[in-house]
């Protein structure tokens, strides 16, 4: 078989896609959705989402480049918020760049190496 990719590289950069893994604040012990992907052609480093809603709507969601840990663009956090993250990008960093990278090919394999904090 022979699949064509769907990805449009003018797409708005909050915008969530079928690549994209929801993780919930169970998993991530954040207080709010964290979004996870991988690289699927983008030109830039690896970066996270975040959502304070699991119900995704475009201003509600903030990228964040992970190395090193910045805000990029859409729905800022607040000083206070945006440490919990960042402690969890921390602890978990080699995990998101393994699956960013292709190098871990199962959503789920990854999803049972990360670590709540």
């Amino acid at each position: 078989m022979n699949f064509q990719s769907t990805r449009h590289t003018d797409e708005p950069q909050g915008r969530a896609t079928f690549g994209m893994a929801k993780l919930r604040s169970r998993r991530t012990g954040l207080p709010f959705i964290v979004f996870i992907s991988r690289r699927d052609g983008a030109r830039h480093d690896v970066r996270g989402k975040v959502s304070p809603n699991p119900k995704v709507r475009n201003p509600q969601m903030g990228s964040h480049a992970l190395r090193p840990y910045r805000f990029v663009d859409g729905c800022r956090l607040n000083p206070g918020e945006e440490r919990a993250p960042e402690a969890w990008v921390g602890k978990n960093l080699d995990v998101l760049v393994r699956y960013w990278n292709g190098d871990i090919e199962y959503t789920e394999d990854a999803l049972g190496l990360l670590e709540a904090i």
